[in-house]
């Protein structure tokens, strides 16, 4: 009994508004459902279902409380319970709540007598039936939004009214209401603000007011949402009455940016018009809404914004909002110029640019970068966001209130992409989040040639959003107060969530896919009517004119004042002779490089540290610095293994990695590694995040406790893409060159599915957008017998992609190991030891430059006792070695050695494996070539020379078609003058990476060994 008065106290009658919320959370196909009154209270297990969502248990507990205390319940439960004992029939004991301006005392004695009101259960129906619809049209309002400037397309692809959108007084049926009802007055539930100050509305006013705020030229989707506080933020923004107004000095502002972005486009059309430009006519209010966002957001405190944007209207943003100089611009359409460096390499609509300025609206500096990026639609994406995650990051910004991302898409390849959606689940993971974008979607309705209806299965192209819960407002793009109020509301969004939110501007492309395209040849219709189609400035003008706002002298005052500006850049454009692609740098690294953009020198100091460090990165790796903190026993082990390495003075990979990381670390180099599963390593050897054994989610990264002063060591886990992730890294990378900054494959293999970051941005993103970039690609890569998924990094893609010459025998110079590199487009190695590993990651920072670095590490290695290096390889005055000799017996008689057979990575223990077997270590010199790209002609050359008598073979367990094989014999053969054969020892031609079969994998092993001490054979053989 003390338990029912407990509940009483706290219970409530359910009214028409609770139930429409009962309702929300149905679905949105919910309809509204009628009240099933309790049948008899002749014992309260009787008691049916109450109400919608209302359980026997719950309508039990109110009874037994009414029984106790009558006055303990509501006024209405207290008839209600009165007119059911007193036999009510079925579904007569109910009252509704009272009318508008009627008490509920006044009700309960007007009603006090069973049958007093014959048509309560109709009242409660009725207002149940306007919740449902008023969350209609919250639901479903923006599929009859007016969308398309066109008015001939459906941005849902679907003509079709929704059922349950009031179109017209028969569609009241479907709620059980008629038109007599319209002028009815009901009361409005918590979840609308369509009544602004007013409670309660006539159903006839509600209707105008839900078409008003959800069927006009914006569409919300939001109902989606799992945050009920979200969802009414968005509400209050779009149902409040009034809530789209704007001052004069806003109107006259939105119009000065329409006369810029549209007579920008029509400047370039007149001056070179059979040039490419993939302008912005159809979408002129697009630059505006980048404007508006901007300016909200500087207002809310951001001042740094990081931008990616496809080709089409990339050359008017750059004018109109990031405000590059126009002549810059201009002076790319000549085709006389002549590029300054090889950074030309690229198309102007391609190109980035970093610029620092004031924010005229709202007074504050502000810095805008665009990042250059390929036609590879969405590739631009993840970088981008690493980019900003780096931004936010070296500036201590962890809520990204000073650093944003604005993404810009084309609506077939928002569908189409799935980068689209791989960039969307970074977006709130812990260590890849940037705290909301704004994605901004430039609908033209079409492909490139394909209609939207063969291009995607989904109503918007925009929907891909909704896996992250990212509101997306619909606005039609010729109505520039529309666009600026959602633009508006969006950047509102991620300053008070920090959540994506999308913005998709429904418009049409003018010209085509670019301006030398015929779009009649298969879009005949809408290109008719394209031709018809009023430009947008030119109506916004008129209606401003119309409203006073402006007189027509002003406005023509304000084009004129454009073009002459645009004239007088032209003008000085062509006095350009030399393109200097520093204007266009989207990442600018200060005081890394002299003015002229040059290094500050060529030549790389010792990579090596003194013992007593070594030791000390080394008690580090092997102890855990937190107190009370579990282990797993079997870490235990390892951790005693990495004691008693540094106690021996050696190393395995694993720690060569740790000395490696912990030094730069120490030198105040942050360093991030990021990938999937890199925290333990997938093959359970680096352990750099100790998880507690008895405290759910306690880690301990040891590498953070190595100095006071240390960098912060950063080492994530990511999500199961390589795309995404990849581009992330790279464009966090970019951001500044004191940062090491490693991407490790789970496996090898499969980097191919991030193939496009690697062969658009990695590989030449230097010779495109001189743009250096200092990323680290580790790629477990060997041939063990784990089948063709397993096996290989493909480093035939990695070599083919380099710029050295295979012709070419280069002159030797003191500087030419480091000269090479400074001349190469990226780094390709493959180092045999741990020592040479902890070289090659230190020397990636100590080095006066930044070029990618391509690391095809081991698997087997990383436990194998014969892959271990000692402290003396590490210490003061080492250095990475390219090549590495064989300083064993044959080095002690050279003119007895027969053969050399040079080869890479693993493959050289089972090589001297084979030769000690074979007896034949005087013989036999194997010789090792760590650094493949840039090849080490002068090293091989000196090989060579030191074994006169010796048959050259190249060795790999590769097939021929593939591994390095046919980077590398052109290029020996080059450094010998051609005087001898590289015979090839290896697996035989085939188009998988390996075979799945451990049988035929050993038998393929052995075949290719005894090839390489048995080349006799092999010659008679072919």
């Amino acid at each position: 009994m003390h338990r029912l008065r407990t509940c009483a106290a706290r219970l409530r009658p359910i009214t028409a508004s609770q139930t429409a919320k009962n309702l929300s959370q149905q679905g949105p196909a919910a309809t509204p459902r009628t009240f099933q009154p309790l049948r008899c209270f002749s014992s309260p297990v009787a008691a049916e279902p109450f109400l919608n969502g209302t359980s026997s248990n719950y309508v039990e507990e109110m009874y037994y409380a009414w029984l106790e205390n009558p006055k303990s319940v509501h006024k209405s439960w207290d008839i209600f319970f009165r007119n059911a004992n007193a036999g009510a029939p079925p579904g007569t004991a109910y009252q509704s709540p009272p009318p508008l301006g009627v008490s509920l005392a006044g009700l309960a004695q007007a009603q006090s007598l069973v049958g007093a009101q014959p048509n309560v259960e109709k009242l409660v129906e009725d207002h149940l039936a306007v919740q449902s619809l008023i969350r209609a049209y919250q639901i479903r309002g923006h599929h009859v939004a007016q969308l398309d400037p066109l008015g001939i397309m459906d941005a849902d692809l679907d003509s079709c009214v929704p059922t349950d959108i009031i179109t017209s007084s028969d569609k009241l049926g479907f709620y059980g209401l008629e038109e007599s009802d319209l002028d009815k007055v009901f009361r409005l539930p918590t979840t609308t603000f369509i009544g602004g100050d007013e409670s309660a509305l006539p159903l006839r006013e509600i209707i105008r007011r839900l078409e008003m705020a959800y069927c006009q030229h914006i569409g919300v989707e939001f109902m989606f949402i799992n945050d009920l506080d979200q969802c009414q933020w968005i509400r209050q923004k779009f149902e409040r009455p009034g809530v789209m107004q704007f001052s004069l000095e806003e109107k006259r502002t939105l119009l000065a940016r329409m006369v810029r972005s549209t007579r920008f486009e029509e400047f370039l059309q007149r001056k070179w018009s059979s040039e490419k430009r993939f302008g912005l006519e159809g979408c002129e209010s697009l630059i505006p809404a980048l404007k508006t966002i901007i300016d909200k957001s500087s207002e809310n405190g951001v001042d740094t914004v990081i931008m990616g944007m496809p080709h089409r209207g990339r050359l008017n943003v750059l004018a109109n909002v990031i405000r590059k100089e126009l002549e810059q611009i201009f002076c790319q359409f000549d085709s006389k110029l002549e590029a300054a460096d090889e950074g030309s390499g690229d198309v102007k609509y391609h190109l980035g640019m970093y610029h620092r300025r004031i924010n005229r609206v709202t007074n504050r500096n502000i810095t805008l970068s665009l990042v250059a990026n390929p036609s590879h639609l969405e590739a631009v994406n993840p970088v981008v966001q690493g980019k900003t995650k780096a931004e936010q990051f070296y500036s201590g910004d962890t809520d990204g209130k000073r650093v944003m991302s604005i993404l810009l898409h084309g609506d077939a390849a928002f569908a189409g992409q799935g980068i689209v959606y791989e960039t969307f689940h970074l977006s709130d993971l812990p260590s890849y989040t940037t705290h909301g974008t704004v994605h901004v979607v430039a609908n033209n309705q079409i492909g490139f040639t394909t209609d939207p209806r063969m291009a995607r299965s989904s109503p918007y192209p925009t929907d891909v959003a909704r896996v992250v819960n990212a509101p997306i407002f619909h606005v039609n793009a010729d109505d520039p107060e529309a666009v600026m109020y959602v633009c508006n509301v969006a950047a509102e969004w991620r300053a008070t969530f920090h959540k994506d939110v999308v913005v998709d501007l429904v418009c049409y492309r003018r010209n085509g896919h670019n301006e030398m395209d015929e779009p009649m040849f298969t879009q005949p219709l809408m290109y008719k009517q394209i031709k018809k189609q009023k430009g947008v400035l030119q109506k916004y003008a008129e209606k401003l004119i119309a409203e006073g706002a402006v007189t027509r002298q002003e406005y023509e005052v304000q084009i004129a004042k454009y073009d002459k500006i645009c004239e007088e850049a032209h003008s000085r454009s062509k006095d350009e002779k030399i393109l200097h692609i520093k204007h266009w740098l989207d990442s600018p690294w200060p005081g890394f490089f002299t003015l002229d953009g040059q290094p500050k020198s060529i030549s790389c100091p010792s990579t090596g540290l003194p013992e007593e460090e070594l030791a000390q990165i080394g008690q580090v790796a092997s102890s855990v610095p937190v107190e009370d903190f579990t282990i797993h026993g079997g870490l235990s082990r390892i951790l005693k293994g990495r004691g008693d390495m540094i106690k021996n003075r050696t190393v395995d990979w694993a720690l060569g990695e740790y000395m490696a990381f912990g030094s730069l670390l120490k030198e105040g180099i942050h360093v991030r590694l990021s990938g999937q599963d890199v925290e333990r390593g997938t093959f359970s050897h680096r352990h750099h995040v100790l998880h507690d054994q008895n405290v759910d989610k306690r880690i301990c990264i040891p590498m953070n406790h190595m100095s006071p002063n240390q960098a912060p060591y950063t080492v994530c886990n990511s999500s199961l893409s390589e795309y995404g992730v990849l581009g992330f890294e790279l464009g966090f990378a970019m951001a500044s060159p004191n940062a090491l900054v490693l991407w490790e494959a789970q496996f090898g293999d499969f980097h191919n599915t991030a193939q496009c970051i690697i062969d658009q941005f990695i590989c030449p993103g230097q010779a495109k957008w001189v743009r250096q970039n200092g990323i680290v690609l580790l790629l477990p890569h060997g041939m063990e017998g784990m089948g063709p998924e397993h096996s290989s990094a493909r480093p035939e893609r990695f070599l083919q992609m380099c710029n050295d010459d295979p012709d070419f025998n280069p002159k030797i110079t003191d500087d030419f190991d480091v000269r090479q590199l400074y001349d190469c487009n990226w780094i390709v190695v493959n180092c045999s030891n741990p020592a040479n590993y902890f070289h090659v990651i230190r020397r990636q920072i100590l080095l006066p430059f930044r070029k990618p670095l391509i690391v095809f590490t081991p698997k087997s290695l990383l436990r194998h006792p014969e892959a271990k290096s000692n402290f003396d390889q590490m210490l003061p005055g080492t250095h990475f070695q390219r090549v590495i000799t064989d300083d064993g017996p044959p080095a002690q008689n050279p003119s007895e050695v027969k053969r050399i057979v040079f080869c890479t990575g693993k493959i050289y223990y089972e090589l001297t494996r084979e030769r000690k077997a074979r007896n034949m270590e005087n013989s036999v010199a194997i010789t090792r070539i760590e650094q493949l790209s840039p090849f080490p002609f002068d090293l091989v050359r000196a090989e060579t020379e030191k074994f006169p008598n010796a048959d050259l073979v190249w060795c790999q367990e590769e097939h021929k078609n593939q591994g390095y094989y046919d980077y590398v014999k052109p290029r020996m053969r080059t450094t010998i003058n051609r005087t001898k054969p590289v015979w090839y020892a290896g697996r035989e031609p085939a188009a998988a990476p390996a075979t799945g079969n451990k049988n035929t994998h050993l038998l393929e092993l052995k075949r290719f060994l005894d090839t390489a001490f048995n080349l006799d054979a092999f010659k008679d053989h072919i």
